[in-house]
């Protein structure tokens, strides 16, 4: 699916046309085994991709691969660093690499199926299809060789929920992984049932069903963002506050509570001063990575905290940085025509 970009985040998907993957973004990279790589190398490569420096990062992880043409981590490196480069066939050759290397890995089945699924998103509809079909067949291997791997499960679900038959998807395959689910964990069965009834537009129901994960305490920090992006489009205040606590519990040092926080403020119309001071704090914490809310999003923030302190001038400055950065952001579009008409 796409790399679609919803309130300034661009998230990993699935299915060119019909798939909206709510798939966590990006995990933290742990630290790889040098297996005789030269370590300021690998390090300079993590460093750089934690930076958001993709194309160095991907410089220096292919140096290291060459070195070491046997480590499966350093191809995992690359499939993250090529996914946020938009190179979608080096990720794919890099992620089969990984899985060729260590057949036995969840993790790296997963994120060929995400290589796979961004392909299909930038592809010609019939090519599109058998992307989607390797895509759904790597998740599914993902889920077969760890069952714990939820975020593998949840991908199988939202792929069944979102693609027809065609692709190998259909509502009717992801009822029974979605029961199991629940049985393995209550807030993810939340969480899968609300994203299946997301992706088949029933708003009210996936509103009851993202409530019910975070009350039922979701522990993965990418889901609990997930649906802070999810709040944000729906305009649901209380809900960001819910998202914004969480997952300032789950993740103290990862910036986007604070983002969510701040949305939540401006919806409220409250504080205005502390929402511009957390989204401002936001903009420098943030990498620019899938699953962080961008920086044209921030900015349409910062005007509509702005407009509600009656400062006209400076919001229309912040809806003109969101342009800038990303002439397609119809929110900004919208308040600055608003503005100019007065």
């Amino acid at each position: 699916m796409a790399s679609l970009k919803q309130n300034g985040v661009r998230r990993f998907g699935i299915v060119h046309f019909f798939v909206l993957l709510a798939l966590m973004p990006l995990f933290g990279l742990s630290a790889l085994a040098t297996n005789g790589q030269p370590v300021d190398s690998l390090q300079d490569a993590q460093r750089a991709y934690q930076d958001s420096d993709y194309p160095k990062a991907i410089q220096l992880a292919a140096e290291a691969a060459n070195a070491n043409p046997q480590d499966p981590k350093i191809q995992l490196l690359l499939t993250k660093a090529h996914l946020e480069s938009q190179q979608y066939d080096a990720a794919i050759r890099s992620a089969e690499k990984a899985v060729a290397l260590d057949p036995k890995s969840s993790v790296y089945h997963e994120w060929l199926g995400r290589a796979y699924g961004e392909k299909a998103d930038h592809s010609s509809f019939m090519s599109a299809l058998g992307f989607a079909k390797k895509t759904r067949k790597e998740f599914q291997a993902a889920v077969e060789l760890d069952g714990q791997n939820f975020t593998a499960r949840q991908a199988v679900i939202e792929f069944d929920c979102a693609a027809p038959a065609m692709a190998g998807g259909g509502e009717e395959k992801a009822r029974p992984e979605i029961a199991l689910m629940a049985q393995l964990d209550v807030a993810e069965g939340h969480y899968a049932e609300a994203n299946c009834r997301r992706q088949k537009k029933d708003l009210p129901a996936a509103d009851a069903g993202f409530k019910k994960a975070l009350q039922a305490n979701l522990k993965s920090e990418e889901r609990v963002f997930d649906v802070g992006d999810y709040a944000v489009r729906r305009s649901d205040a209380d809900m960001l506050v819910t998202v914004a606590s969480l997952g300032a519990k789950l993740g103290p040092e990862d910036p986007r509570p604070k983002f969510y926080r701040a949305v939540a403020l401006v919806l409220k119309k409250q504080n205005a001063t502390d929402a511009e001071s957390l989204l401002r704090e936001y903009l420098k914490q943030a990498p620019t990575r899938s699953g962080y809310p961008r920086a044209t999003a921030v900015h349409y923030w910062l005007g509509q905290a702005f407009e509600s302190q009656k400062n006209e001038g400076a919001a229309r400055t912040e809806y003109e940085t969101a342009l800038k950065l990303d002439s397609k952001n119809k929110n900004a579009q919208e308040a600055l025509k608003k503005l100019k008409k007065g």
